[in-house]
Order: structure tokens, then sequence, then C-alpha cells
């Protein structure tokens, strides 16, 4: 069976390398500590503790298992969208696979004023300093991808930079590295990571492994309220959605009730 995240991890591999000798990390240090990057506040964190359910609203264009997902929106206008109807939060591909882009996360960045996560596959602390360059607030750590010792090791070089982290995990195995990490965001995956299928059973199935005063996030595969409705039930504080919004004929729509699980639903259209 074709490993997708094992190609996508190769080239990520070469992607950082060029990065390093376009801009070596000392430059990038040097450009933060002189204030062009300036450190986070932790926006998320500041953002999510005053709600009780988040939506992660996802700018997406592609996946690598389906294709182009959205054709009629870019990802600044799905941003402005997300924006006006009660997004809590944006994640912004920055990865080719998925046709995200440094430029595009600026672009983003630039039209929006909602905390961003860099949606990326991180296997080098390049990475770390070079989202908060580019305006980050947040990152994602996959735990499958990485070490354990480089998952706690990322983990605070990102709080030091004034980031928060989606520590982003799929089974029992990745849970364990997980929880061995002081990590407040926990995502769940619900996407298999090999083939990329989703079910969200995958969340209800690892929620009782959690341990510790944690904020769990169910990823993926969330098409309907009444998924979300699920999940929040079972103890989620929120939901990062990205298929589930982009190919919605009404994205304004489905992100409101997206946004708004908890609350009554709005009148049919």
């Amino acid at each position: 069976m074709k490993d997708i995240l094992a190609e996508i991890v190769a080239k990520k591999k070469e992607i950082v390398n060029d990065a390093r000798r376009e801009m070596p990390l000392t430059e990038i240090k040097a450009r933060l500590n002189e204030g062009k990057g300036q450190f986070g506040h932790f926006r998320m964190s500041h953002s999510f503790r005053q709600r009780d359910w988040n939506l992660i609203a996802e700018c997406k264009l592609q996946s690598p298992a389906k294709g182009r997902l959205n054709k009629t929106h870019s990802v600044v206008e799905m941003a402005h969208i997300y924006e006006a109807n009660g997004a809590a939060m944006l994640s912004v591909h920055t990865d080719p696979h998925f046709l995200g882009s440094n430029e595009s996360f600026r672009e983003v960045r630039q039209a929006v004023e909602l905390p961003l996560l860099r949606k990326d596959f991180v296997i080098d602390e390049y990475q770390l300093y070079e989202a908060r360059l580019l305006g980050a607030d947040a990152v994602l750590l996959i735990a499958r991808i990485l070490s354990p010792a480089q998952l706690k090791e990322y983990l605070y070089t990102t709080w030091s930079l004034g980031m928060d982290a989606l520590v982003e995990v799929h089974d029992e195995e990745d849970m364990e590295a997980a929880l061995s990490t002081p990590a407040e965001y926990i995502g769940i995956n619900n996407r298999n990571l090999v083939t990329f299928e989703t079910d969200i059973q995958n969340t209800l199935e690892l929620l009782p492994y959690v341990t510790g005063e944690r904020r769990l996030i169910s990823e993926s595969g969330v098409f309907t309220r009444e998924d979300a409705e699920i999940l929040q039930q079972a103890g989620c504080k929120g939901i990062l959605v990205g298929e589930g919004l982009v190919r919605a004929n009404d994205i304004a729509r489905q992100t409101r009730l997206m946004a708004k699980v908890g609350e009554k639903a709005e009148a049919s259209a």
C-alpha cells in the first residue's frame, strides 16, 4: 500500500534543507531577536480558554489522497469567510502536497486577526523558528513522525517562541508519547496517516486513554454538525475541519454550524 505520510516526510527533508540554504537558522533567529517576526503571545491559548467550544477552520485547497478539494475560493477568501462566521482559529497549510506555501500563509496572516496554526509536517526545529517568522501563533507537532525526545524538545522550543502546539496523535502509541509531555492541546487525528481515510470513531476510542489536564481537539473526518455534536458530548473541546468546510455548498453556513455546536442550530436554508 502506498504510504503517503512517508512520501511527504521524505520530501519534507529536501524542503527543509533547501530552506536552510536560502535562509540559515542563525538569520531567522537574528530577525526574531530584531523584532521582525516578534515572539508570539500564546494567542491560541488566550482565545481557547475563553470558549467552551473551538472550531479550527482549515484553509485547504487539496488533499494528497483526493486531489483538488476547492477550485472556487483562494485560501485568503476562505480565511475571510471563516473569520466572519465564528471560527476560533485558522489552520493554514504550508506543505506543497496540499497546495500550501509560506507565501499563502503570509497572505492569510495579513488578511485576518484570528490566531493561525501553521499546518505542516515538522521534522526539524528549523521549521518552528520559520513558523514564528511567518507570523504563526501555533504549530502542529505530529507524534508519529517524531521521537519521544524530539516531541518534548520541540514542544518546549515552540513555547519558548511564544507559540502554542497542537500535538497530534492517531493511536495508543502516539497518545502515550503525547501524554509523556506537558502538552496542553492534543489533537486526535481521525485520518489514517498511511491510507488517509477518516473515521471519527478513532477519537471516541482514544479519549479514554487521556490523562491529566488536556484540551482535546478532534481532527479530520468531521463533515456534519451531528459529527461535531458527538465529539463535543464525548469531551472534545474543539474540532479541526478542512474538507468538511471547503467542499460544502455554503461554506459560510457550514462554518457557523460547526462553530456554534452546543447552541441552537439555525434554520435550514
